[in-house]
């Protein structure tokens, strides 16, 4: 599956408010009368997007049996971000939030993070070229989304790029176990990145030295970590609080 196909309500809908142009042409489930599809159906059609009904197995091949909600829609690929927007990204918010994933290579994670970096009125996500989930469609279903209006930043050299941010004066946070203090007494205000590492290895080791901070979440039970997506919205929202 490329990541020319979308699928979903929220994914379609996201295109559909944010860059319609990139529509090629959309699949619906013949005979589904859904009243969340049939608005969105009309406005598609109004733009002149073609539309095909189909039947389910259809529908259900084209992305391997993942949850399409009744329609699927194949589209030109977004806008592509890379270190040279940083500068701009930054400077649409007087104290920018941003995420920076590390290796996280799940489609679900990145997905679920982009839905919490576009709650928490982040900028952008940054993630390294070679060590990052695709934005595929499982990526942008989970994402609800925000995987077509969230700028997913791919760098080359993430050392390199923390270090850019840390000279326009942006704050880096990194979230490990051997953390000396808790997301709660730390400082999460100003200019600010929160780094998220991958489960179980967590960061990389110049991906950890490169940070301001290191903080932890402070876990009472005895599962020993959290998935990152609900690690990362509990740190993002800590932020949120402190700005506020």
């Amino acid at each position: 599956m490329s990541n020319d196909m979308i699928f979903g309500i929220h994914a379609v809908k996201a295109v559909l408010a944010s860059d319609p142009v990139r529509f090629i042409e959309v699949f619906v489930l013949k005979g589904r009368e859904d009243e969340r599809l049939l608005p969105l159906i009309t406005e598609l059609q109004d733009l002149g997007i073609t539309i095909q009904e189909a039947g389910r197995k259809a529908l259900d091949d084209k992305v391997d049996g993942a949850s399409h909600q009744g329609i699927i829609a194949r589209v030109r690929p977004g806008k592509q971000y890379n270190e040279n927007n940083l500068d701009d990204l930054l400077a649409t918010k007087e104290n920018p939030l941003l995420l920076i994933l590390d290796g996280v290579t799940d489609p679900h994670n990145l997905g679920a993070c982009l839905r919490n970096a576009d709650a928490a009125g982040a900028v952008a996500v940054i993630v390294p070229k070679d060590r990052s989930a695709q934005l595929n469609a499982t990526a942008s279903k989970v994402a609800c989304g925000a995987a077509e209006i969230m700028p997913l930043v791919r760098v080359t050299n993430l050392a390199r790029t923390m270090r850019a941010l840390q000279d326009k004066g942006v704050w880096i946070v990194g979230t490990a176990g051997e953390a000396t203090h808790d997301i709660y007494h730390s400082k999460l205000t100003g200019p600010l990145a929160i780094v998220m590492g991958a489960e179980g290895e967590g960061m990389r080791r110049l991906t950890r030295e490169t940070c301001d901070d290191l903080i932890k979440i402070p876990m009472a039970g005895s599962v020993s970590s959290l998935n990152v997506s609900v690690a990362t919205g509990i740190c993002l929202f800590e932020a949120v609080r402190q700005r506020g």
